[in-house]
């Protein structure tokens, strides 16, 4: 399979066939590069979450304790994964305008800085995860029996925590510049090894012994070592475009560094914050009970199984908008940001229409799995196929557009209120006040992804969010 795509190849947004009133895109080509680009992405998250199922399906034969375990840590790691999404996304939007007007070096500068900083935060995370488990642990549930059965997984995974920031950027970067492909064969080497890994030793075959969670612990360590391994490889002596090599985390710009942090840190800061707000779902979640959390745990994996197609086209509209600033046609640009929305929208349908009608035959998978989780789960499911149009249409037009277009600041403090001001004040009372059921909770917990399309339909339509932030 090949790993190259060069964007070169990617058509000048103006130069797609309109629609007979010129307000929307009519041309086949722009479908086949908005496909191109999105699917690739799409892929990749469709194996990382099979694998985050097959996961679920091994440990849950386990119990439940040791699947809210493997839950606990996952706050944990998503909270990295949110700084290494933020990082990601600041890159990919800056270096997308630059590439726009075909500019190699401030990508790689680019690159250098996006490096340092998510290396930087990452470290402390994992000192903290070596030193203090526990600490961590005990910001999302009291459950004695949880937190110990998570403490061993946390050591061995967090151990490759700086390795997984490092591989999320490099792809990103292959990203802007065209090469989509090489995040999707490396998520299939890698989890293909982490599924096969967990496997072998969970159940404890081909000789070795059965280690329960430990063993989809270094499963996943090894998955991340393979992964990095490949990327840096690939970066190191297959590209010829950014020409990556080890002592870019020496080079320093000023100037970039500093367009970084005034028009990154929003993003990251937003992500990071995302982040937050989930643990702290989490941490309101862990305390319904262990069959709640098995089941917002299980549900959480098949929404984000379900839902790949609506991350990857975000991604993929964050480089095609990101370029068409870069290049400076607002005529092009006001056309492509009202096709992207109806594309956004239909996705959307699709994917609650699938995630409703499917919902039992995938949770019949769950054999071992207690008649109260598997009603938590149906009903979470239920709720899940309905928010899953607001995500797909919201999430896809404020991060996709508007925060590629240069306005990183409004998405930032949209989030803020919705969080902050509704979701985590409404379903903390709900839970821990009014004494609400678990589905009742779950449902605030997810109301923003419905009622933030009034936000994102009116700062869309407006088109104050075009800025350029490239330097001449």
């Amino acid at each position: 399979m090949a790993l190259m795509t060069s964007t070169a190849a990617i058509t000048p947004i103006a130069d797609y066939r309109a629609s007979h009133r010129g307000r929307l895109i009519a041309d086949r080509r722009f479908l086949l590069t908005l496909w191109q680009l999105a699917w690739p992405i799409a892929l990749q998250n469709f194996l990382t979450y099979s694998v985050g199922l097959a996961d679920n399906l091994m440990i849950g034969v386990l119990g439940e304790v040791a699947l809210s375990a493997i839950f606990l840590v996952n706050q944990i790691t998503n909270l990295l994964q949110m700084l290494t999404t933020g990082m990601s996304a600041a890159l990919l939007i800056l270096s997308s305008q630059y590439w726009g007007r075909r500019q190699s070096e401030p990508v790689r500068q680019l690159v250098a800085v996006c490096m340092r900083m998510s290396l930087a935060v990452t470290i402390v995370l994992l000192l903290l995860a070596e030193l203090n488990p526990r600490l961590l642990l005990r910001c999302f549930t009291d459950e004695s029996t949880v937190i110990e059965a998570a403490v061993p997984f946390l050591r061995i995974v967090a151990a490759g925590y700086p390795l997984f920031v490092l591989s999320g950027v490099l792809i990103t970067a292959m990203r802007v510049i065209g090469q989509v492909k090489l995040g999707m064969v490396v998520s299939v080497l890698a989890l293909l090894t982490n599924l096969g890994l967990d496997f072998v030793l969970i159940n404890g075959y081909l000789g070795f012994p059965a280690l329960g969670i430990t063993g989809s612990a270094i499963g996943t360590l090894l998955a991340y070592i393979l992964e990095f391994g490949i990327v840096a490889a690939y970066a190191l002596t297959k590209d010829r475009i950014l020409r990556l090599r080890p002592g870019i985390l020496r080079q320093f710009n000023v100037k970039l560094s500093r367009d970084f942090i005034r028009y990154g840190s929003p993003i990251v800061l937003g992500d990071v914050l995302w982040g937050v707000n989930l643990a702290v779902q989490g941490a309101i979640v862990g305390r319904l009970g262990v069959a709640a959390i098995a089941a917002v745990t299980i549900s959480n994996n098949l929404f984000q199984l379900f839902s790949v197609l609506c991350y990857g086209m975000r991604d993929a509209s964050s480089m095609l908008v990101g370029q068409a600033v870069g290049q400076g046609d607002s005529t092009a640009l006001k056309r492509l940001t009202r096709t992207l929305q109806l594309i956004f929208l239909a996705v959307g349908l699709v994917t609650g229409g699938l995630m409703f009608s499917l919902r039992r035959p995938v949770l019949s998978l769950y054999q071992t799995l207690d008649a109260a989780t598997i009603r938590l789960c149906l009903q979470f499911l239920s709720i899940l196929s309905v928010t899953v149009i607001g995500t797909a249409y919201q999430m896809s037009a404020l991060t996709g557009i508007v925060r590629a277009g240069g306005a990183t600041r409004f998405v930032l403090i949209n989030d803020l209120i919705f969080v902050w001001l509704w979701v985590l004040p409404s379903s903390a009372l709900a839970a821990f006040v009014f004494k609400a059921p678990p589905t009742v909770v779950f449902a605030l917990l997810k109301s923003d992804q419905i009622l933030k399309c009034l936000v994102a339909v009116v700062k869309t339509n407006r088109y104050t969010w075009v800025h350029r932030l490239t330097r001449d």
